[in-house]
C-alpha cells in the first residue's frame, strides 16, 4: 500500500504524522481530531461573514482553517513554535489569517488589527479561565465567545450564587456577559485524550450600563477579588484581610461600612461572598463609593 494511501485523512492526524508533532502536556495541548466538532462550534458561535475572530491556541490549525472559510478575518495566537510548520500548512492558502506567535496572557491583544469581534477557540486548559476573563476585560470590541474548556472551568464561569463552584471568575464573567455551558465534549475528540471532561461554553456580552453613578470596572473587580480571597470569612472580613481595596480612594471601606452597605442591598451584614449575585456586587461597590 502506498504512503499516500496510508496517510490519515483527518487534518490533525495527518499533520501530527507529517510534522512529527509531539503534544506537550505542560502546555495543555489536546489537539482536536474529530472534524465533526467543528460544525458544533460553528453553530454555537453563530458566525457571520463579517466577523473578525480571535482564536487562541491554534495548535494544528484544524479550527483555524474552518474559521477562515467562514469569516472576514482570523487572528490565530499560538505559543509553541514547534507547531509552526503544521499551522502554516493549515493556513497558507488563506490570505485572511494572521498568525501571532506568543503567550496569549502576555501578547498585546488590543493591538490586533482588524479588531476581533468574536473569540472562538479550543483553549489550553492551563490558561482557559484567565484568557477568557482577559479578553472580556481588554477587548471591548468582542461581543461573543465560544470556547472548549475544562468542564470545571466552564461550570465555574456559569455557576449560580450559592453554589459550590461560584466564585470570583463567575461574578466577573457574568457581570459583563451572559454565560452558558452549551454541551459536554467527549474526551475522544482530542489527541491525546485528556484526563478530564471538556465543555463548550458560550458567552455573550451584555449591553453597557448607562448609569454615570456606577462604580468603575477596576473598582468592582477589586471588590470581587477581595470578597472571595478568604471564602470561609464573611465578605466584610475577607475584604479587610485581603487589602484588595486599600489602594482605592480613601483607603477602602471599613468592616462596618461594608456591613451597612450589605444590609442596604438586602443582604445580611455577615453575608459571605458566594451569597451575592453579580449585580449585588455592582450595587455594593456603588454604595461603598469605590
Amino acid at each position: 500500500m502506498s504512503a499516500v494511501a496510508d496517510a490519515p485523512v483527518q487534518p490533525s492526524l495527518r499533520r501530527i504524522r507529517q510534522f512529527a508533532v509531539q503534544p506537550d502536556r505542560e502546555l495543555g495541548q489536546n489537539f482536536l481530531i474529530d472534524s465533526n466538532i467543528l460544525g458544533v462550534i460553528g453553530r454555537a458561535a453563530g458566525l457571520l461573514p463579517e466577523d473578525v475572530v480571535l482564536e487562541i491556541g491554534g495548535g494544528l490549525g484544524v479550527l483555524s482553517e474552518y474559521l477562515a472559510e467562514r469569516v472576514s478575518h482570523v487572528h490565530v495566537v499560538e505559543v509553541d513554535e514547534r507547531l509552526r510548520e503544521a499551522l502554516l500548512d493549515a493556513t497558507h492558502g488563506h490570505s485572511n489569517v494572521s498568525l501571532h506567535w506568543g503567550d496569549a496572557m502576555r501578547i498585546d491583544l488590543a493591538a490586533l488589527s482588524p479588531a476581533p469581534s468574536r473569540v472562538v477557540a479550543n483553549l489550553p486548559y492551563g490558561i482557559a479561565a484567565g484568557v477568557l476573563l482577559r479578553t472580556i476585560e481588554e477587548l471591548q470590541s468582542v461581543n461573543g465567545w465560544v470556547a472548549m474548556v475544562q468542564r470545571e472551568v466552564g461550570e465555574r464561569l456559569a455557576a449560580a450564587p450559592g453554589s459550590r463552584t461560584y466564585g470570583a471568575p463567575s461574578v466577573i464573567a457574568q457581570l459583563e456577559c451572559e454565560v452558558e455551558v452549551v454541551r459536554v465534549i467527549p474526551r475522544t475528540v482530542f489527541h491525546p485524550a485528556p484526563n478530564v471532561d471538556s465543555v463548550l461554553v458560550r458567552l455573550k456580552r451584555r449591553a453597557p450600563l448607562a448609569d454615570p453613578a456606577a462604580a468603575s470596572a477596576a473598582s468592582v473587580r477589586a471588590l470581587i477579588g477581595g470578597a472571595f480571597a478568604h471564602r470561609r470569612k464573611t465578605l466584610a472580613g475577607s475584604l479587610a484581610l485581603s487589602g484588595r481595596t486599600s489602594a482605592l480612594a480613601g483607603g477602602g471601606p471599613t468592616r462596618e461600612q461594608v456591613r451597612d452597605a450589605l444590609e442596604a442591598i438586602g443582604q445580611p451584614g455577615d453575608a459571605r461572598a458566594e451569597r451575592l449575585s453579580p449585580e449585588d456586587f455592582r450595587a455594593l461597590a456603588a454604595l461603598l463609593g469605590l
